[in-house]
């Protein structure tokens, strides 16, 4: 039989240090990490909308192989490499819809991660999806924005708070749901006393049990 392909949906509050896990989670399991910056690029770069994806998946290129050499090249010059050109008349909704749609097929393709961009409802039934969201408490998470960001303990704390509203609007927005709804997840973590390496490996030890065939 053969061994069965999973997707790790991650959401996180900022400055939880959740992309830092999932990052050092992929590593430890020896699957691919997708997260928001790769995907933004990927629909401001093509200006994909649900039609368009569906024109070019029926195209004699491999939608699949087209996907695979630009996250070559996006990790060759590293998060940021591209600059999004964005379109106005293209809506939150159907930037969504199109994404839904590339993370489907993603998770077809090969056992992944996911982060953010509302992973937990797109997978919510998927039979061999793990949900998993990270939070901490807000003195541990100014912490980790002052010094990943090298800004002042007040910035920090307006960032946090600024971005939290922006990823709750955009989840309602397009999911109708709340991503602090702990219903949505297989698991929540509080990891303010953890460390990201302490938590990576639990959850790899543990995924390990369901899938014995990943890498060690």
């Amino acid at each position: 039989m053969e061994n069965p392909k999973f997707v790790i949906a991650i959401n996180r509050e900022f400055g939880s240090g959740g992309k830092e896990i999932a990052y050092k989670l992929g590593e430890l399991l020896g699957i691919n990490v997708y997260d928001k910056a790769i995907l933004d690029t990927l629909t401001s770069k093509f200006n994909l909308t649900v039609e368009e994806m569906q024109r070019i998946k029926a195209t004699k290129t491999s939608w699949w192989s087209d996907f695979c050499r630009f996250y070559q090249q996006f990790g060759a010059v590293g998060r940021g490499g591209y600059t999004a050109q964005e379109d106005k008349e293209v809506t939150s909704q159907q930037i969504y819809l199109a994404e839904t749609q590339i993370l489907r097929d993603l998770a077809e393709q090969e056992s992944c991660i996911i982060i953010g961009r509302s992973g937990f409802h797109i997978f919510k039934d998927h039979p061999n999806a793990i949900k998993i969201f990270f939070i901490a408490d807000k003195k541990t998470r100014v912490k980790r924005v002052m010094e990943n960001y090298a800004l002042d303990e007040e910035t920090a704390s307006k960032r946090i708070d600024k971005i939290d509203d922006a990823r709750e609007n955009y989840t309602k927005t397009v999911t109708h749901v709340s991503r602090y709804d702990a219903r949505n997840y297989d698991f929540v973590f509080n990891v303010s006393q953890l460390s990201t390496d302490l938590v990576a490996q639990f959850l790899a030890e543990n995924i390990r049990k369901k899938y014995p065939y990943l890498a060690k």
